[in-house]
């Protein structure tokens, strides 16, 4: 009687060690395998001007950040410094994707103008930001550029016509940059960009 019972045991054996492996199989990937996304928290705002800065931002952009409001706490406000400092953070944020965490997390979008955010932002997912892989879990492998050196080449004012208004004192900026990493040097390296007065604040109208 007792050797027809031995493999009935083993097979509950085997069922019990099977139950626990899968459970410890679930946990693992609910637990380890998916860890929960944090949300960016605000950090700092310049309301007057619609500012936002969060802690997903890198160290640099955060110190620009900090001297963009030192600038517009000015009285009058340097509108040629204020310029430059914007052009600086957008072509940082915008052309820097390592600290991006899906081909929808654009950078450089609180100074574009309102008016053409959409068409904005599609255009860039379609094209600089159409290979970014997702890093939503911090897993990501990819390599991906990150803005170096920054010169401001040149800030004239012109004037530039949009839609059915006309800024006579809008300002064109061209800029020139390098990247921390020579795999890079194929990548866009100089711009210009158009700014017009968009009430107190100056927006980014035109990338090219």
């Amino acid at each position: 009687m007792k050797l027809k019972k031995k493999p009935k045991r083993i097979l509950i054996t085997i069922l019990v060690l099977a139950a626990i492996a899968a459970i410890a199989f679930v946990g693992y990937n609910v637990f380890f395998g998916k860890q929960e996304v944090k949300e960016a928290k605000v950090l700092k705002t310049i309301k007057e001007y619609g500012y936002t800065l969060k802690d997903n931002k890198t160290k640099r952009y955060q110190e620009m950040f900090g001297e963009l409001d030192k600038i517009l706490k000015k009285d009058p406000v340097d509108e040629e410094e204020y310029v430059k400092k914007i052009t600086e953070m957008f072509i940082y944020d915008f052309y820097s994707l390592n600290d991006k965490s899906t081909k929808t997390d654009v950078g450089g979008t609180d100074f574009i103008y309102g008016n053409i955010l959409e068409n904005f932002l599609s255009n860039a997912e379609d094209t600089y930001y159409k290979y970014v892989e997702s890093n939503m879990y911090n897993d990501r492998k990819q390599e991906l550029p990150v803005v170096d050196e920054i010169k401001i080449d040149s800030v004239e004012q012109t004037e530039f016509a949009y839609g059915e208004e006309t800024d006579e004192e809008a300002y064109e900026v061209t800029v020139s940059w390098t990247y921390t990493n020579k795999e890079f040097n194929d990548y866009q390296k100089e711009a210009t960009l158009i700014f017009i007065h968009d009430g107190i604040k100056l927006s980014l109208v035109e990338l090219k």
